[in-house]
């Protein structure tokens, strides 16, 4: 094992904001190119790194290349074993962990998958694994899949489901000295608000795991004038459902919630959806991880790539050194203990196998 922490800050130190991460794949490859056994594949700024030694099972280990804008912390800053910069555990810990197994683990028990995925701070549209789905879809086959997303060194299994819904409320314009000639689109939005707020949080546990499902209003505009009743308003709401309810049911569940507030004329719109995956902790990979290294777990309340995977039949979780809660922070930093814990638990994965591999 190599020191993780020099081999982030300098990853750190090699500025990748979303659409322009070539530089640092680049770096990776050329790190990658001399390890014997592995097969490189780049597409576009994507890059795939196998080997193909034919193991009864395939393990996929994913991590995006990009971090979001800079904010006065571009630069990698150690002090003792604590490591602060842009994306130290957004995630380029993770990606140090990645690279470093693939240097060191040149003849694994099992095939290993190295996936450094470019444009997933941005659009889901942009996603490099979206770009590799459609140009090679055969680089991303495995039998499980963990993605180096910040976990504080434990598993979080699945990920929620996240769906946005646009509501316009319609209502009639008139002088706001005689507003009884028009409509307020904006007080009929506080009973449909007062019912999001009340909306029971609904809490399944799934494989030994809790999930929280929210709805919450993020969003509000409308309004015409100072002296103008408003004639429309718009609010945007959030909804994160847990993986074991379909998107249908999940916009279904929204609509009870705000239905008795809508009338003719308004419109309910879902503008983003990404559906959710199962926590998959009973697959062999994943479970031997968690068991032989005695890891935390937990539900992921957010939305990951997991949930790519899962729609490709890739059983999947969130492992990778770093806080969760300080991605996207001025002050994100990562440890040396999170670092070579993560590490040492795929070291042993990789070189070790699992404990039993599933029949045919």
């Amino acid at each position: 094992m190599s020191d993780l922490i020099a081999l982030t800050a300098s990853l750190i130190d090699i500025p990748s904001v979303s659409r322009a991460e070539a530089p640092l794949v680049a770096f990776i490859e050329a790190e990658l190119s001399s390890v014997p056994g592995l097969e490189l594949t780049r597409v576009g700024d994507n890059l795939v790194a196998r080997t193909r030694l034919d193991r009864p099972l395939r393990l996929v280990l994913a991590g995006h290349t990009d971090t979001v804008a800079p904010n006065g912390n571009e630069t990698a800053r150690i002090d003792g074993d604590r490591l602060s910069g842009l994306g130290a555990c957004d995630m380029k810990g993770g990606l140090a962990v990645m690279v470093d197994l693939a240097r060191t683990v040149t003849d694994p028990a099992v095939d290993v998958t190295h996936v450094f995925y470019a444009r997933e701070e941005i659009a889901a549209a942009e996603s490099g694994l979206l770009e590799l789905q459609a140009a090679r879809p055969d680089l991303l086959v495995g039998d499980a899949a963990l993605l180096g997303e910040p976990t504080s060194a434990i598993i979080e299994a699945g990920c929620q489901g996240t769906m946005r819904i646009r509501i316009t409320l319609a209502g009639q314009r008139a002088h706001t000295a005689r507003p009884w000639m028009g409509r307020n689109a904006v007080h009929r939005l506080a009973p449909l608000l007062a019912a999001v707020a009340a909306c029971p949080e609904r809490q399944p546990v799934l494989q030994g795991c809790r999930y929280h499902e929210v709805l919450q209003a993020v969003q509000v505009g409308g309004g015409v004038a100072g002296n103008v009743v408003p004639d429309h308003v718009e609010v945007l709401l959030n909804h994160r459902f847990a993986p074991d309810c379909s998107s249908t049911e999940a916009e279904a569940r929204v609509r009870a919630v705000v239905g008795p507030w809508l009338e003719d004329g308004d419109t309910f719109d879902v503008i983003d959806l990404a559906v959710g995956a199962a926590p998959s902790l009973d697959h062999p990979l994943i479970a031997t991880l968690v068991d032989r290294n005695q890891l935390g777990v937990q539900a992921k309340l957010g939305w990951t790539d997991v949930a790519r995977f899962a729609e490709l039949g890739v059983p999947a979780a969130n492992f990778g050194p770093g806080d969760p809660t300080l991605a996207h922070t001025t002050d994100e930093f990562v440890t040396r203990g999170e670092l070579d814990a993560v590490f040492a638990s795929l070291d042993d994965l990789l070189r070790r196998g699992v404990d039993a591999v599933p029949s045919p």
